[in-house]
């Protein structure tokens, strides 16, 4: 199993992935993560679920390249493709909070799942946190050209987006990336505790503050996030991205490899 479910308690979930050796976000993921996430909108209890990651140098890698014809067709609740951003769209209208407790790299569709989640906390030694999709010839499609500027603002998001380099936990907290970069012996505690806290409250006001909120921002719009993916997938097809992922797989792309840890470099 990819994802190991810890009920800390009837209102407070963790999860755990691990889906060796880099994490990729690969068929069995999204289908794994769609499962996942029928049981948690089944709750009624639920408050908060926090994801981290088992391996510490990935948490979630980026999308798996090679197979994308494998990914699970059709339209998921919310409209939208269900091998990913109607899973996204879904962790934002949940109806509990969702944490993403982050160690390790995080690049691409790993950043974009992580910008799904309504708080962000990392690892200020050991996160890492990329949109690299620039330096194989193409461009975020899997929700960051929707989400990215709101969370980081126009300038700082074409920064991110236009450099594919790779960002510390520091930076992206001062970007507003993320929530906070917190020492790495002290995430897991911080974190536990920010969600027990959480859970302590009434399921009814965090419900309502969730809503609203999403009614006062808007959520990114369901023809732009396709639109977006639609184009993405259509660029993996142009010669000069063919040429650039072709030469980052001679280098050891999807493997637990120096280019994978020092993806940015690399690009």
């Amino acid at each position: 199993m990819i994802f190991t479910t810890n009920k800390v308690s009837d209102a407070y979930w963790k999860v755990i992935i691990n889906n060796p050796p880099i994490n990729l976000f690969d068929a069995e993921f999204s289908r794994q993560l769609a499962v996942l996430m029928d049981e948690l909108e089944a709750s009624e209890d639920l408050k908060v679920v926090v994801f981290e990651t088992a391996n510490p140098d990935f948490f979630v890698a980026h999308i798996e390249l090679l197979h994308a014809a494998d990914f699970p067709k059709g339209i998921g609740k919310t409209g939208l493709p269900v091998a990913w951003p109607d899973l996204a769209k879904r962790l934002e209208q949940a109806p509990f909070v969702s944490i993403a407790s982050i160690r390790g790299r995080a690049r691409a569709i790993g950043s974009e799942f992580v910008q799904a989640f309504d708080i962000r906390f990392a690892s200020k030694e050991k996160t890492i946190l990329s949109q690299p999709e620039i330096g194989i010839g193409s461009f975020p499609g899997g929700g960051g050209l929707e989400r990215r500027h709101l969370l980081t603002g126009k300038a700082r998001a074409l920064e991110i987006i236009l450099s594919g380099d790779d960002y510390d936990a520091q930076t992206a907290a001062l970007y507003g990336w993320i929530n906070r970069a917190i020492p790495d012996n002290e995430l897991d505690s911080f974190v536990d505790n920010f969600a027990k806290r959480i859970a302590s409250f009434d399921r009814q006001a965090i419900v309502s503050v969730k809503s609203i909120m999403n009614q006062r921002a808007p959520l990114p719009q369901n023809e732009h996030i396709l639109d977006t993916q639609q184009r993405f997938f259509a660029a993996l097809g142009w010669q000069e991205s063919q040429e650039r992922v072709k030469s980052l797989f001679g280098k050891g792309l999807q493997q637990y490899s120096d280019v994978e840890l020092n993806l940015g470099r690399y690009l």
